[in-house]
């Protein structure tokens, strides 16, 4: 069997429905074809599938869809692109909390999200335990959001080789998560502002890279990772030149591994490895800090608080004593 028979055997194949010339607008289309095919995988050939407005998925598991993109298969924002919302919405439509009805479990797969700078990438609206993985997502606002999810708030997705690219405006996120419970993994995020940002808690992350590639506006405010409330994990997850590397809210307290803050050129005196809005409360293990030999000691901060005290700690860091101002809050929270 041929693999376009077995495709059109095994899958619904979107490309028999609309044109892939990357010049036609396909939206209402493509959201026909889920809407249509219940309960099965659609895919998407290679080509440029044109959207001027968000494509939306069940979160009903009687009612849901699997999208699958072959490698080379693009998803574009039209120039006239005109929404908040992002260009995919996964379970947007027809809400359900049901993790024991077959279909309750879905994934986008596969493929190029291409926001054309001007549109966000996908979103995860609704349903529970829905799955994003081997994506890659270019020139958006927001690479991804996951929402505040179904189950109070839990939506327990996985995500797992998502590659972003962002816009490189002042605005732009690579990752924003209002939801719980959600697991992260092998991310690389370039291009944006701030790297990941937390409004939820109960997230695992590991082997996470933001990098900072922007032209420098506004750099006093980009970070990498902005944790707001705290109780997340975090695991290998590193980030290059942001001014801050780890930001934490009042009171937020998070448990870091092996995690590490690198600059590759001095930026003025904005280099952070950790800031807080409050006292310190999160615990790091295995700290490595790498700011750039020819910065200013007086400029670079491992730890920054908000306000003095808090339980927090850093447990065998390493870093290079030469290039730290020494602090005395800092130096309190050393475990060695």
């Amino acid at each position: 069997m041929s693999d376009l028979a077995f495709e059109r055997a095994a899958y619904v194949l979107a490309s028999d429905f609309m044109p892939t010339d990357g010049s036609t607008d396909v939206a209402d289309l493509l959201q026909k074809v889920i809407d249509e095919h219940p309960n099965r995988t659609i895919f998407l050939p290679d080509g440029t599938y044109l959207l001027s407005h968000p494509v939306l998925t069940p979160a009903n598991p009687k009612t849901s869809v699997e999208l699958r993109l072959a490698r080379y298969a693009v998803l574009k924002a039209a120039e006239n692109w005109d929404s908040e919302e992002a260009m995919i919405r996964l379970g947007a439509k027809d809400p359900a909390n049901d993790i024991f009805t077959v279909g309750s479990y879905y994934t986008f797969s596969g493929g190029v999200i291409d926001g054309s700078g001007v549109a966000s990438g996908i979103s995860i609206d609704g349903g529970r335990e829905s799955g994003i993985r081997d994506v890659s997502i270019k020139h958006t606002q927001i690479g991804l959001h996951i929402k505040y999810g179904a189950n109070s708030g839990s939506s327990d997705d996985d995500i797992f080789n998502v590659h972003i690219v962002g816009s490189g405006k002042p605005d732009s996120i690579g990752v924003l998560i209002e939801g719980f419970d959600n697991t992260l993994t092998n991310m690389r995020i370039a291009n944006v502002h701030e790297g990941i940002i937390l409004r939820g808690a109960g997230n695992s992350m590991r082997n996470l890279h933001p990098l900072y590639t922007c032209d420098y506006t506004d750099y006093e405010n980009s970070c990498a990772f902005r944790d707001e409330i705290g109780n997340n994990w975090y695991d290998f997850c590193y980030n290059d030149q942001f001014a801050t590397g780890f930001y934490f809210g009042e009171g937020a307290l998070s448990i870091m591994q092996n995690c590490f803050s690198l600059w590759y050129s001095p930026r003025g005196n904005m280099q952070n490895v950790v800031k807080c809005k409050g006292v310190f409360r999160s615990a790091f293990e295995n700290l490595r800090v790498g700011f750039h030999n020819d910065s200013d000691p007086a400029c670079n901060s491992v730890l920054l608080a908000g306000k003095d005290g808090g339980d927090g700690f850093f447990r065998r860091p390493v870093f290079d004593p030469a290039r730290i101002k020494e602090d005395d809050l800092f130096y309190r929270h050393i475990v060695k």
